[in-house]
């Protein structure tokens, strides 16, 4: 079987006006993604997704990466993610490149598990097809009792955690986090977003406020890049330190894990390198005693 051709397909959703929501970004009005769908010459086809600038993606995937896919047996995965990686090292290995190698490498193990009829977690070893998930959601509200409120319908639903963003101000989000932590009762966990916005002493007030509160996982006070305040905050507070969903690669989670700087290793399949990468990420953080979400 051999790959016959690769295309991309970028998709954008607007929101209407009542639906936009606010956080540490700014105001979110759309959502976007970029489909890549791996033909097969016996019709067989594999999805995957890229969360990254559209048009560039776009580009790299129809200029460069599907010229280099066809005709290849779509089984070699391993070996076909090398390839893309050293054809677009010189520009990429992190950023959208890494993110349309990883849309790619997704659709691929798609085409494996479909040729194999196996789902993909039982090709990488797995037990069981499901796992604990957790409401994400709870992003800024003017008045704080609707997160409340918004926490215990999750619950009432059956989760078990939520996630709640942050970083609007220092009494907002000590008062957010208080009112979550009330409606949702001492049994089940909050896990908080800071979104990348909070500056050293900021996030190591609000570290030692996160662990009074019980808080399971303390996301993204600092930029990926800033490795130095995330070991330094490490130091300093007792609440989990989690980040990754804005790393690419297995490098740059090796460098994350050799530092300290974290509790909990998060990569995001579509955006840090595909299923390949995240597989790595995952036996990395399992082989120094960290925690993987």
């Amino acid at each position: 079987m051999r790959i016959d051709h690769v295309e991309a397909i970028n998709l954008l959703h607007r929101y209407p006006d009542a639906h936009k929501f606010q956080y540490g970004g700014g105001v979110c009005d759309a959502r976007l993604t970029t489909l890549v769908l791996i033909h097969t010459e016996c019709g067989h086809l594999g999805v995957g997704s890229v969360y990254s600038h559209p048009g560039l993606v776009y580009l790299i995937v129809r200029d460069q990466l599907a010229p280099l896919l066809r005709g290849e047996d779509p089984d070699d995965v391993e070996e076909l993610w090398k390839k893309m990686y050293g054809l677009t090292r010189w520009y990429g290995r992190k950023g959208a490149a890494m993110s349309a190698i990883g849309g790619v490498d997704t659709a691929l193990w798609d085409l494996r598990g479909k040729i194999q009829e196996q789902p993909v977690w039982k090709l990488l070893g797995g037990r069981k097809g499901a796992c604990p998930a957790y409401a994400s959601g709870l992003l800024w509200k003017d008045h704080v009792r609707d997160l409340g409120e918004e926490a215990a319908g999750y619950i009432d639903k059956g989760f078990r955690r939520v996630k709640m963003r942050l970083a609007r101000s220092e009494e907002y989000d000590t008062t957010a986090v208080r009112a979550v932590r009330q409606a949702i009762g001492p049994d089940h966990d909050v896990i908080v977003d800071a979104s990348m916005r909070y500056h050293l002493e900021l996030a190591q007030r609000m570290g030692k406020f996160l662990a009074e509160q019980r808080v399971f996982g303390y996301e993204e006070p600092f930029a990926p890049e800033n490795i130095d305040a995330y070991t330094a905050l490490r130091a300093t507070v007792d609440v989990p330190l989690a980040a990754g969903e804005n790393e690419f690669g297995f490098q740059g989670f090796r460098e994350l894990i050799r530092a300290g700087a974290v509790d909990i290793v998060q990569p995001d399949a579509s955006r840090c390198g595909g299923i390949s990468e995240v597989w790595k990420v995952a036996k990395l953080a399992q082989e120094h005693g960290m925690r993987f979400g």
